[in-house]
């Protein structure tokens, strides 16, 4: 299990409200039997129609793994390819005026960390990525702070999602195999668990 208490990276910024998430993973993406692969059709459609200016597109925010965006992000359908494709393009952290609740949901289960800040921060955070794509940027989940170049503003999340990133119990799957030892004494006591 992965405990997430702090992110450093370099980040993107993605400017407008109401970004749903068929924009996120159009729904022509959400055939594939496995996630793998969804990175690389992250915002295909948008980047399309951006002929290249898209932010996923632009040489200087390769590499980045946090991303910026502004309010309402991830709102629409509930699917779970949208985090998972963001993921896959490597995405580890979402700062955001705020997010859709099922998208933002979606994300804590496998470990993508969506803060929110104020509007003006956003917007600060986003005006001083395009100045330098090089910039670095902190999230520290035990402080509640995102901090860039000189400056630091107060982040904020649920106290549940909080918890469970920092303590690594967001990952269902490794929680079930740190304590198979106790699964299986808890199901060898339960009568129809006994298989011959």
């Amino acid at each position: 299990m992965s405990e997430i208490k702090n992110i450093t990276a370099r980040a993107i910024p993605l400017v407008g409200d109401d970004i749903d998430t068929d924009r996120i993973i159009p729904a022509r993406f959400l055939r594939c039997v496995t996630f793998e692969g969804l990175g690389k059709e992250a915002f295909k459609d948008d980047r399309l129609e951006a002929k290249g200016a898209h932010p996923f597109d632009a040489p200087q925010y390769q590499g980045a793994s946090i991303l910026v965006v502004n309010g309402n992000f991830g709102c629409g359908s509930s699917r779970e390819h949208a985090p998972q494709s963001l993921a896959k393009w490597g995405i580890k952290a979402i700062i955001g005026e705020s997010f859709g609740e099922i998208f933002s949901g979606n994300c804590t289960a496998i470990g993508l960390l969506c803060v929110t800040v104020e509007a003006s921060i956003v917007s600060k955070i986003q005006e001083a990525l395009k100045e330098s794509g090089d910039l670095l940027v902190t999230i520290d989940l035990e402080n509640l702070e995102v901090s860039w170049g000189q400056e630091t503003a107060p982040i904020f999340l649920n106290q549940g999602s909080r918890q469970m990133l920092m303590t690594g119990t967001w990952d269902s799957c490794g929680q079930l195999l740190k304590n198979q030892a106790e699964i299986k004494k808890t199901a060898s006591t339960i009568p129809y668990m006994a298989w011959s």
